[in-house]
């Protein structure tokens, strides 16, 4: 028995130093510090590059000119790695698509990881995602794997605000792959995904993906689903990774990772608030074809129970701006009586 796990670790750590890609997208604001995002970008690649045997592995991509592409350039050449910079900023998701097809036409490369630059996502964790993987391809007897880093706490690294805009996004996505499946005839595997959690943390920017779910997300053409490019491109990246992944027949994965109590930069922190948690919830349901009934109904469901609501006035007017936003987009009206109230239970 000894023999046989030992075999399964190091043929886990081959796949890993030898066979995985990490593609790390990379944007800072123009008024950015350069010295300090040299430091952070630096020192993400600095723990992946140990982990890895060929440094060519790991591709950075800045989205854009500018500070993202000067300091891309300067860590790239430090330790190593490749580096690409796209012509203008069009998002991280457009920043991920170029890293991964730099990647994929590597043969050798069999899994591929997407990894924020802002130092919370750590890479002596990796090895887990690979075992997971591996794990799932054999018991599963499939070629397709998204294996989902579930932060432990995503408060913690979020904070309140950020935090409860996910779980809400988080809740309505899982409804809606339900829908989806019960649509297409397939029910929806989560028996590697839901061991702990009900909600895997499914906007987690730590993901892993075995190469045939890699080509099925980044190499096909842009689904839009009559969203625009701010919402694709910036806001529902994460949906549109596990989206796509799981249209191609992928199997969800979860592996517990850990984060810091705080993340040291977020360049979501500058983003319209209500508008980047209305699109997390736009466009997958936009893309899996919900009916606008079922989406305003998931809302009065999963509004309620949040505990930004709590927050009076703030809170709850921070839940009607994304309830209204979502509701729009789907051509939703919303009587003068309901617009700034949530219908719940009189007693918990």
């Amino acid at each position: 028995m000894s023999t046989s796990i030992s075999n399964v670790v190091q043929h886990s750590v081959d796949l890993l130093e030898r066979s995985t890609g990490i593609v790390i997208p990379t944007y800072f604001p123009a008024d950015s510090d350069p010295a300090f995002a040299e430091d952070l970008l630096a020192s993400t690649v600095q723990l992946f590059v140990r982990e890895v045997r060929q440094p060519q592995n790991i591709c950075l991509c800045a989205d854009g000119p500018g500070v993202a592409a000067q300091v891309a350039e300067r860590v790239a050449n430090r330790f190593h790695v490749r580096w690409l910079a796209s012509e203008k900023n069009g998002g991280k998701l457009a920043s991920l698509r170029n890293g991964m097809k730099e990647l994929l036409e590597k043969s050798d490369v069999h899994y591929l990881a997407a990894v924020d630059h802002d130092g919370d996502h750590f890479a002596n964790e990796l090895l887990n995602f690979v075992r997971c993987a591996e794990h799932v391809k054999q018991s599963a007897a499939t070629e397709r794997v998204i294996v989902l880093g579930n932060r432990m706490s995503v408060h913690h690294s979020l904070g309140f605000l950020r935090g409860e805009q996910e779980a809400l996004a988080n809740r309505i996505l899982l409804d809606a792959l339900h829908y989806h499946a019960a649509h297409s005839g397939q029910p929806l595997a989560l028996e590697y995904a839901t061991t702990i959690d009900a909600v895997p943390d499914f906007h987690s920017g730590f993901k892993f993906f075995s190469r045939s779910s890699a080509e099925a997300v980044f190499l096909a053409a842009p689904n839009l689903a009559g969203c625009d490019d701010a919402a694709y491109f910036r806001h529902a990246v994460e949906a549109v990774m596990i989206v796509e992944a799981m249209a191609d027949g992928a199997t969800l994965a979860t592996v517990n990772r850990r984060t810091f109590d705080e993340q040291p930069i977020s360049t979501f922190a500058r983003i319209d608030r209500s508008q980047l948690a209305a699109n997390m919830i736009i466009w997958p349901c936009k893309r899996l074809q919900i009916p606008a009934h079922f989406v305003a109904q998931w809302l009065a469901n999963h509004l309620p129970r949040l505990l930004l609501g709590t927050l009076v006035p703030q809170g709850q007017q921070e839940l009607f701006a994304i309830r209204n936003l979502v509701l729009n987009a789907f051509n939703v009206s919303i009587p003068d009586t309901d617009s700034a109230t949530l219908k719940r239970a009189e007693f918990i």
